[in-house]
C-alpha cells in the first residue's frame, strides 16, 4: 500500500515532523511511504491567484504526486489556535478543485493532532470534518477513518528522527492508530 504522510507545520524544528517520521518508521516496513514536510510549503493564498498545473514548484509537485499516488493519506497538524494550521487549510481550499480534485478520490484519510502538552484533538477533529465535507460535496469514493491519534508531550516522547524516547503508552497508542488505519484501508480497497 502507498501512504502519504503530511507533516502540516511550516515551522522550523516542529513536532509534527517528529510524529510523521515515527509513523513512517512503523509503516515503511511493509508499505511505500512518503513524508511531505510543510517546512517547504509555498502554496499561495486564494487571493494571490491559483495553482497552474503546468508551473508547479517542487514542493507543490511532490505534494500533489504523493497524495495522488497514495491509498492512505495521513494528515498531521499541530494544535494551532484550537484548530489546524493555516497552511493545511489553504491546501484544502485549493487542491479539491479542478484540475486537482481527483487526487482526493479513492483514498482513506486519517488524522493526527500534535501538542507540546496535553492536547491535539481539536486539529484532528477539524480536519475530519473538512474532509467529510470535501468527500461529500465532491461525490468522491473516499473515506475518513474514525480513529484519530493525539500526540501529547511530543518532545518528551519522540526525538527529532521520530524515534521513541521510551514512553510505552505513547508507543502502544501510535502503533494502534497505524494498525487501525491500515486495517480500514485494507477493507476499503478489498
Amino acid at each position: 500500500m502507498r501512504i502519504a504522510i503530511i507533516s502540516g507545520s511550516a515551522r522550523t524544528n516542529n513536532n509534527t515532523l517528529r510524529v510523521a517520521k515515527a509513523i513512517e518508521k512503523l509503516m515503511e516496513v511493509n508499505h511505500r511511504t512518503k513524508v511531505i514536510d510543510f517546512q517547504g510549503y509555498d502554496i499561495p493564498l486564494l487571493a494571490q491567484g491559483g495553482l497552474n498545473p503546468n508551473d508547479l514548484s517542487e514542493f507543490q509537485k511532490n505534494l500533489i504526486k504523493a497524495v495522488e499516488e497514495a491509498h492512505v493519506v495521513i494528515m498531521i497538524s499541530p494544535e494551532y489556535n484550537w484548530s489546524t494550521t493555516p497552511e493545511i487549510l489553504n491546501m484544502l481550499h485549493y487542491l479539491p478543485n479542478k484540475p486537482f480534485q481527483n487526487i482526493f478520490n479513492h483514498k482513506v484519510f486519517a488524522f493526527v493532532g500534535v501538542s507540546t502538552g496535553k492536547g491535539g484533538k481539536a486539529p484532528a477533529l477539524h480536519l475530519m470534518q473538512i474532509l467529510h465535507k470535501l468527500i461529500g460535496f465532491g461525490n468522491l469514493d473516499s473515506m475518513v477513518s474514525s480513529k484519530i491519534f493525539e500526540s501529547h508531550y511530543t518532545k518528551e516522547v519522540l526525538n527529532e528522527a521520530g524515534e521513541s524516547l521510551g514512553n510505552e503508552m505513547y508507543n502502544i497508542g501510535l502503533k494502534d492508530f497505524t494498525d487501525y488505519t491500515l486495517r480500514m484501508a485494507q477493507r476499503w480497497f478489498k
